[in-house]
């Protein structure tokens, strides 16, 4: 049974803040870019995720890193590798043979296993699975789906990591039932406004700008249980890229105004701002590191002040499994008689 939970009866004190960034490196470029093009437009991709760990535990803050499965490997044959057997060969020939020294921007083990011991513990899920693999491409069936998500799930397992949430390589979402059965208990979904749900056309990307533009607040969500025991904790936030031409318009600033809106507004509803980056985004331009420390230092003042605290997708999902037992536990007359709304697909 799926319970259907109200906004004014969500188990936070206080509002939630939510930070979760796509680790891909060129993973989640494999269709668009060549390493060339890829250092290109985001030079120091590699140094700027230990640059993002590193503030990250200064500051004292836990993220959710959703990691491409392949970034875990100690290398790999390329597309004669036995792991990509049986998923779409034009998305595996274009993956490097080699290791982390000869082809960095694939094979990241050692910065994976420095996320995995950091302190504060970061939260470590799956982004996608082993490749990257868009879930809507026309080749992913529900078995090729699910051969990506359990072999991301060895190759981080590998490494001693349990991943229990996920996100979808550019939010195209499919296949839920699959999650579950793979040990996903909660799942980033897209947010839920016209800008982001009309995705990369011309009209979503206008209406995307016309948000910067006017310093719009994030939306503060709420998750919500789609499948029995498989929460989605919707994005309110991307963090706009940092291409030159696009700073020229959209200054650092403004970017940082709509971050504080954000924690502002799950403040005053003691809901949810989920935060989302790839962290490749913060390499575009020279002041995404500064732009990133201003985010944070805002943030700490926030949290040390007793006005939000921040959490991970997996802790979202813990506390609402523990409150909807909670519930369930007060109405033991709903339960037996099944009466309680559902929600779900």
């Amino acid at each position: 049974m799926v319970v259907k939970l109200s906004a004014a009866k969500m188990p936070f004190e206080r509002g939630a803040v939510i930070l979760s960034f796509d680790t891909e490196q060129i993973w989640g470029y494999i269709d668009l870019f060549d390493e060339e093009q890829f250092l290109k437009r985001y030079p120091q991709a590699i140094e700027i995720h230990e640059n993002l760990l590193r503030r990250l535990c200064r500051a004292g803050i836990r993220a959710t890193w959703f990691v491409v499965g392949g970034l875990s490997l100690d290398g790999s044959l390329g597309e004669d590798d036995p792991r990509y057997d049986d998923l779409p060969r034009e998305w595996v020939t274009r993956v490097r043979r080699g290791d982390e020294l000869s082809a960095p921007l694939w094979y990241r083990r050692s910065f994976v296993e420095r996320l995995r011991d950091s302190r504060p513990r970061q939260e470590i899920g799956i982004h996608g699975g082993l490749t990257h693999l868009i879930w809507t491409h026309r080749h992913t069936t529900p078995a090729v789906a699910a051969r990506e998500l359990a072999r991301a799930h060895k190759a981080l397992g590998e490494l001693g990591i349990r991943a229990a949430s996920f996100s979808y390589p550019r939010e195209e979402e499919a296949y839920r039932n699959l999650l579950p059965a793979h040990g996903v208990r909660c799942y980033r979904g897209r947010l839920q406004v016209r800008a982001h749900l009309l995705g990369r056309t011309f009209l979503g990307r206008l209406l995307r700008l016309a948000d910067e533009l006017r310093r719009a607040a994030p939306m503060v969500v709420w998750p919500q249980e789609t499948l029995p025991g498989l929460w989605n904790i919707p994005s309110s936030m991307f963090l706009y890229p940092l291409g030159r031409t696009r700073t020229r318009f959209i200054t650092a600033r403004t970017r940082l105004q709509r971050f504080v809106r954000g924690v502002e507004a799950a403040a005053r509803c003691h809901g949810i701002f989920h935060f989302c980056l790839h962290p490749e985004n913060l390499a575009e331009h020279p002041c995404g590191l500064s732009l990133l420390e201003d985010c944070l230092a805002k943030l700490v003042k926030f949290r040390d002040r007793g006005d939000v605290e921040v959490v991970t997708v997996g802790e979202v999902a813990e506390r609402m499994r523990r409150f909807k037992d909670e519930q369930l536990a007060e109405a033991p007359s709903a339960r037996a008689v099944g009466t309680a709304p559902a929600s779900g697909d």
